[in-house]
Order: structure tokens, then C-alpha cells, then sequence
């Protein structure tokens, strides 16, 4: 849902809401004196949204200079999502259960600790996906986008990358593209590559591969166009995901990354995603 009065894009609106967003851009000021602060719902995070707009006061999002969310990774990402047309930097405070895309949590010192942040730009997925009743759903995905099977039965996938058809059928549980910034979610878990943050990659990480036995994927360029095609769709449903929100029984996907959409992100000196994704190789 919505935060705050404003809402994420459709794929109609990318080109446009770029325009309007980066005509607003500002390189990042010595202090930020206009702050909006946004909360999940978590009790935790609304005990810290009541200490620091006590503190600092509350801006609307539209009137600030950046944006603070407070909550845990999934939170951080709905931020993200829903004030991509503003082209605000998000500092994320954790107050959920996972932070890798989040700062520690104080309500001391936050004024020095924006001003010294450290930010990352990234740029998300966008997805095309298509249903078995010939509907097309547009979304972004800042992690990644995934296809899982919805049924008994392990999903039959076909991967072309550019138009050309490098598998011809991929048995698996699912398959998902992710982005460098996302390769430490879903697709560590499914056991595919971290990527540098600065790396113009793409993973392509099957879940449970049948046949081919244990493939494990592909690294692909940044700039191609990977098209799953779903086999045997009635008989082997599939869902698509972008960021954990669900397009059902789906018959194909096209995933491109999408460089006039960018997230800026900070982070404390020294904690920035680069820093994040070397530890977690070593943890």
C-alpha cells in the first residue's frame, strides 16, 4: 500500500517519472535540514518514528531533502519502490529482523551521521510479465525477479538471453535474475553468486535444478534481455515475482535491467554495500 501520499510506478510511467525526478536531483548537501521519516508498522519502528520526529520534526516527503525509514529490509525496499519519482537518498535505520540494506539504529547523532553518509545508486529489474489470460503486468524489482512453480509438479522453464534460446527446458523448483544489490537475498539463498555492487552483472540462479542436474546458473552482462518462456503452463503452473510481489500463472517473463530509474541509498562511512557484500562472503 501507498505511504505518505505517494505510490510506486507502472511501467508506463518510467520514462516519465525519470524526467521529473532527475530534474529535481541535488547534489547531497552538507546537511540535510528537511527531513521525512517513514515507519512500518513493527511496534519498534513506530517507537522510533515517535523518538525522532519529537527530535527532528516530521517533513512530508515531497518537501524533503531525504528520506529515513525505519524498519527492516522489506520495509527499506518499500520505501524505495514508492519514492522513486521524488529521487530522494533513503537512509535506512533498522528496526525490523534483516538490515543488510540498513544503518544501525540510534536516535542520537543522526543529523552528523546523514551528512557524512555515504551514498550507492542502483538501478532495478524491469519486468514485463505475461498471464495465461494475455493480461501484462509491468513492475520494477530492486533485488530481484523470480519464477517459482505453483503446483505439485517442478516448473519446465525455457531461457533465451537477447532473443536467442540458450536452454531449451530448465526443470527446477524456480529460476530468478538478481541484481549485484540483491544477490545476498533470494539468490545467496538459492546458492548463486554475490555480486560486486560496481559489477555491470546480472545472476541468473536456478532453485533445485532437476535437469539440467546441478546447474547453477549464469552470469550475465547488464544490458541483455533475459525471457523466460513457461512449458507445459497448465500442467505446471508458475508465478512471477518482482521484489516479493506476486504476478500468478504467468506463461513468459521478460526481465531487463532499467537504467533511468535509480535508488540512491546511504549508508554510515564504511558500511556502504561494498563493505556489506565482502563480509558476507567471509561470515
Amino acid at each position: 500500500m501507498p505511504i505518505c501520499g505517494f505510490r510506486a510506478a507502472t511501467g508506463v510511467e518510467f520514462a516519465r517519472l525519470t524526467g521529473e525526478a532527475w530534474s529535481r536531483t541535488r547534489k547531497l548537501p552538507v546537511a540535510f535540514t528537511h527531513i521525512a521519516f517513514l515507519a512500518s508498522p513493527a511496534p519498534a519502528a513506530q517507537e522510533a518514528l515517535a523518538a525522532l520526529t519529537a527530535l527532528h520534526g516530521q517533513c512530508p516527503p515531497y518537501a524533503a531533502d531525504v528520506i529515513v525509514a525505519l524498519g527492516g529490509d522489506g520495509f527499506m525496499l518499500q520505501t524505495l519502490h514508492e519514492s522513486q519519482g521524488l529521487g530522494l537518498p533513503v537512509y535506512g535505520m533498522n528496526c525490523g529482523t534483516v538490515g543488510f540494506l540498513m544503518n544501525e539504529y540510534s536516535a542520537e547523532r543522526l543529523a552528523e551521521r546523514l551528512a557524512a553518509a555515504e551514498e550507492a545508486v542502483i538501478n532495478p529489474l524491469a519486468m514485463r510479465a505475461v498471464s495465461s489470460t494475455g493480461e501484462i503486468t509491468h513492475a520494477l524489482a530492486i533485488n530481484e525477479v523470480s519464477l517459482l512453480r505453483a503446483g505439485p509438479q517442478a516448473a519446465k522453464l525455457r531461457i533465451s538471453v537477447d532473443g536467442k534460446e540458450r536452454m531449451a527446458e530448465l526443470v527446477c523448483d524456480g529460476a530468478l535474475l538478481a541484481t549485484p544489490a540483491g544477490s545476498t537475498a533470494y539468490n545467496y539463498s538459492a546458492h548463486g553468486p554475490i555480486l560486486p555492487i560496481g559489477a555491470d552483472v546480472l545472476a541468473l540462479t536456478a532453485m533445485s535444478s532437476f535437469r539440467p542436474r546441478r546447474w547453477r546458473g549464469a552470469l550475465l552482462p547488464k544490458s541483455v534481455v533475459v525471457r523466460f518462456d513457461v512449458l507445459e503452463h497448465e500442467k505446471r503452473p508458475v508465478r512471477a515475482d518482482a521484489d516479493s510481489r506476486p504476478v500468478p500463472d504467468v506463461v513468459s517473463v521478460e526481465i531487463r535491467s532499467e537504467p533511468g530509474v535509480r535508488h540512491r541509498i546511504l549508508f554510515d562511512p564504511g558500511h556502504g554495500l561494498e563493505e556489506r557484500l565482502i563480509v558476507e562472503q567471509f561470515a
